[in-house]
């Protein structure tokens, strides 16, 4: 049987911008996308912070250490640039796989800089 559990979290992301017009959906630096052990393509699910919306979409690389967190498309309007968001993938994992895992947590501050990296135990 599988079971789904968190895979990996960025937590307190600051959007940077927004564009409707933009095909695509959550751009995230890849270092931060990295340091959750997130992927280009990967379904998330989203939280906003501030308005407590929550929607599914896929992550797409965005350069690495600028700190961006983009919405684009339609998720361009389920937030705005300043919204505080918190980024999860999820996994499905067999009993014998969970005994090992670790989800990755990233906690970011100011300017979308990782503050703090931990794994959370299921």
């Amino acid at each position: 049987m599988l079971r789904t559990f968190l895979f990996g979290k960025i937590h307190r992301a600051t959007v940077t911008d927004a564009s409707a017009e933009y095909e695509g959906s959550l751009a995230v630096s890849t270092d931060i996308m990295q340091a959750a052990g997130l992927r280009a393509g990967e379904k998330v699910l989203v939280g906003v912070i501030n308005t407590g919306a929550r929607f599914e979409t896929y992550l797409i690389p965005a350069p690495e250490g600028k700190g961006a967190v983009v919405l684009n498309g339609a998720t361009a309007h389920l937030g705005k640039k300043g919204d505080q968001l918190t980024i999860m993938a999820f996994a499905q994992l067999t009993t014998e796989q969970l005994a090992g895992h670790r989800a990755k947590s990233v906690l970011l501050g100011p300017d979308n800089k990782i503050r703090k990296v931990s794994e959370i135990q299921p």
